[in-house]
């Protein structure tokens, strides 16, 4: 494993290089909240902890009812919770932009 990862990984890294350094364009507050999966980490333990509990499942639409309502859940959490990033942060330089780009046509 360690061998083909000295082989290939560098070609892999350099090929995706603009997607592995993505977050570098966020604010550095968000940057350490995006650069990780914690998040989805801690969603997947918690699907795993809520079927444990299950143990069997009838059949498969059970289980996608489970998972579903847990994702449901979480999306209203991130969205009603306490503030993962503050988004104001990326609304300010983008009305900077339109401000910008609505002065240059006015000037033409």
């Amino acid at each position: 494993m360690a061998k083909k990862w000295h082989e290939k990984g560098p070609e892999k890294i350099a090929e995706h290089l603009e997607g592995c350094l993505s977050c570098l364009s966020f604010p550095e507050s968000h940057r350490r909240r995006i650069r990780t999966t914690n998040g989805l980490e801690r969603f997947n333990q918690e699907i795993k902890r809520r079927t444990r509990v299950v143990r069997i499942f009838p059949n498969r639409e059970a289980c996608v009812r489970l998972v579903s309502a847990l994702a449901l859940e979480q999306s209203e959490e991130w969205l009603t919770g306490r503030r993962y990033v503050d988004m104001s942060e990326l609304e300010e330089p983008r009305r900077v932009e339109q401000e910008t780009e609505e002065a240059m046509v006015i000037e033409r």
